[in-house]
């Protein structure tokens, strides 16, 4: 009898062990300022620190824009961060976006930027949407078929589009 209650405590006792060395904290990582953290609270803090960015592409008359190249460009640098193609509705999401300022960009089929968003100022754990559209085209013989009240509207709205808020003539140029 006394070999079977000792043989139970025995495995009792290893048991118990067990649960409490499986519930010891992972070992900690020291700082360079010399303080200790725990791997667990790297990993989560590095996943609380990053962001996402997503939003839809439109038409310069306010339609989806489907299947168009976008870039997230790091504004800071200039570096291009990622690139996507939106999907039907004109929809992107750029996932794990660590914080920073970035602008999101239109691309042609010949990597020529067709139109950009504002400048985006994402801070850890953010989650921001941005709408880019594509500016007014004019057609390209507008011009040619004189000056109309049309015309001036077409050309005052492509430079609203293109960020020109005022010109001003400062001095009369004449061909010699």
């Amino acid at each position: 009898m006394y070999r079977i209650l000792s043989s139970t405590v025995g495995v009792i006792i290893a048991v118990t062990t067990l649960r409490v060395a499986a519930q010891s904290p992972a070992p900690a990582l020291a700082t360079p300022g010399g303080s200790l953290v725990s791997p667990r609270a790297l990993a989560s803090a590095r996943a609380i620190s990053l962001t996402t960015i997503q939003g839809n592409t439109l038409t310069s008359t306010n339609g989806v824009l489907p299947d168009a190249q976008v870039r997230l460009r790091d504004a800071r640098s200039g570096r291009i961060r990622d690139t996507q193609v939106t999907d039907r509705a004109g929809l992107f999401t750029f996932h794990s976006v660590e914080p920073g300022t970035y602008i999101v960009e239109i691309v042609g089929s010949d990597q020529t930027v067709l139109a950009a968003s504002q400048m985006l100022n994402v801070d850890a754990g953010d989650s921001l949407s941005a709408i880019v559209k594509l500016p007014f085209r004019t057609p390209i013989l507008g011009g040619l078929l004189g000056h109309t009240v049309q015309s001036a509207a077409a050309v005052a709205a492509a430079a609203a589009a293109s960020g020109v808020l005022a010109a001003k003539v400062t001095t009369q140029i004449t061909p010699q």
